[in-house]
Formats: C-alpha cells, structure tokens, sequence
C-alpha cells in the first residue's frame, strides 16, 4: 500500500473510530465503507474494515449485518490478495461480489496503488 493510499485509508478509519465513540452509526459506517473501498486489496486493512463493520452491526444489534460480516471477515483473509470486486463498499446490504463504482476523491488512491 504507497503512503499516499496508506494515509487515506487511516484518516477514513480514525474518523469512523471517532463516530463509533459518538455513537453515530450512520457516519461511523460511511467512513468504513471508505475504508473497505481504499484498503479491499490488502488482506490486513480488508479484513480490519469488516470487523469494525461487524463491530457496529453488534452495537445496533442488525443481525443480517453481523451475519454478513462474519461471511465477509472470512472471505476477506482468503481472497483479498486472489480477487476483490473493486468498488464494493462491504456492507451487507450490498452482494459481496459486486464491483461498484469508486467515489470520485477516492479513484486516484487507487490508480496509484
């Protein structure tokens, strides 16, 4: 992961850290689908995204969430570095072999990498 890839997938961590304190799912959740997006093709900040994912879906007690983040956690250790449908924001209310299209501010991190 270059540093500039590196850094945008910290700062969308940090401020999904700084709503779970809050409270605010809704903003926590938007940031970590950033997260996943920036760091889906490295086994270690993939897999990270999901279990704050699932952290969430266990606050507000959203049990298809925490299924998905289960499944997904898995998935994430074993394919990662194989394949990952660029884009897919990693929620479970989205397919998780769905490529999706990457937010505009977040394409140029990923063309880097």
């Amino acid at each position: 992961m270059n540093t500039s890839l590196k850094q945008a997938y910290r700062k969308e961590m940090a401020l999904a850290k700084k709503y779970y304190r809050q409270q605010d799912y809704d903003l926590t959740f938007y940031h970590l689908e950033r997260a996943h997006i920036l760091g889906q093709c490295y086994v270690i900040p993939h897999t990270r995204a999901h279990w704050w994912m699932l952290k969430v879906g266990w606050r507000c007690g959203d049990a298809r969430e925490i299924r998905g983040q289960i499944l997904r956690i898995a998935g994430s250790l074993v394919l990662s570095r194989i394949w990952v449908p660029l884009g897919n924001t990693g929620g479970a209310d989205v397919s998780p072999i769905q490529p999706m299209a990457i937010p505009d501010d977040l394409k140029a991190l990923l063309e880097s990498r």
